[in-house]
């Protein structure tokens, strides 16, 4: 495997960890604030960071002159899966909100197929996220209809992301494009949040939390992906971020105490075997 794709692969582990364990501190946080008031916390605080960390004050002059068409897209999908994804976290586990959303990178990777062999990774992540959903818990309290609506629903905002993801980065704006997407997403959703629940924003005693939040969930996991998809194709991406499901049990396990049962176990070995098949496969590609 060339280094560059070894690296990708990496920065795609490092940044799918980083936000389990940020999920599992939201959900603790959603259960004192709504999700909505999460969502902008962290993303006030993350425009901040990463406005500094890249130093985006050089972009300005150039903002005339971008493809905003694709920046707004890629703006608006980051927003609203995340909004999405925190109100299925208030109603969901961890394992099943992150599963259902999964569905919707997976379906992008599925049209991303051109030769028939790549389809048996898939495959394998797909029945990895059907067993990691604890479908059997469908009628009782712990599953919420609407939450699963959310989280399909974040999904599709995803696979958007990735998408547009790919056609921002070819504008040669570097890390700047993630600044302007957290930034015009902070913005648009602030005011709303003032209306809604202004108690939840200007509390500072939340701001902690919300900060550590927002450097877990977005600082490194947005700079991360967008490095790994200037390297990586559509399907590679998709197939691989089928380990999201399971670090999403990891963490819930040890860090909210929610059990995984030998289905879930099976279904991390289908998750794990999709996403080492595709690295693989890759190798073997560039090698002949």
């Amino acid at each position: 495997m060339p280094n560059s794709t070894l690296i990708a692969v990496i920065a795609m582990l490092l940044s799918m960890t980083c936000y389990q364990i940020s999920a599992s501190f939201a959900k603790q946080l959603i259960a004192v604030l709504d999700p909505l008031s999460v969502t902008i916390l962290r993303l006030c605080f993350a425009s901040i960071l990463v406005f500094i960390m890249f130093r985006s004050w050089k972009i300005l002059r150039k903002l005339p002159v971008l493809a905003w068409r694709d920046l707004l897209c890629y703006s608006a999908a980051l927003a609203l899966m995340n909004v999405l994804f925190y109100m299925s976290l208030g109603k969901l586990p961890q394992g099943i909100a992150v599963g259902l959303e999964f569905i919707g990178p997976l379906g992008l990777a599925l049209l991303s197929i051109q030769q028939r062999s790549d389809s048996i990774w898939v495959l394998f992540a797909i029945l990895g996220i059907a067993l990691m959903v604890p479908w059997q818990d469908a009628a009782q309290a712990n599953f919420s209809l609407l939450g699963a609506v959310f989280a399909l629903s974040a999904g599709l905002c995803w696979a958007f992301y990735i998408y547009f993801g790919h056609k921002v980065v070819r504008q040669n704006i570097g890390m700047h494009a993630l600044t302007i997407a957290i930034t015009l997403s902070a913005v648009v959703l602030l005011p709303v949040g003032l209306i809604h629940q202004p108690q939840h924003l200007l509390q500072p005693a939340f701001w902690p939390k919300a900060l550590l939040i927002a450097v877990l969930a977005t600082v490194i996991p947005y700079a991360l992906d967008l490095f790994a998809l200037q390297r990586l194709t559509k399907l590679s991406y998709g197939t691989l971020s089928s380990l999201s499901p399971a670090l999403a049990a990891l963490a819930g396990l040890i860090l909210l105490h929610e059990q995984i049962t030998a289905l879930q176990w099976l279904a991390l070995g289908c998750v794990i075997l999709a996403s080492i098949g595709v690295t693989f496969k890759k190798k073997v590609d560039l090698a002949t």
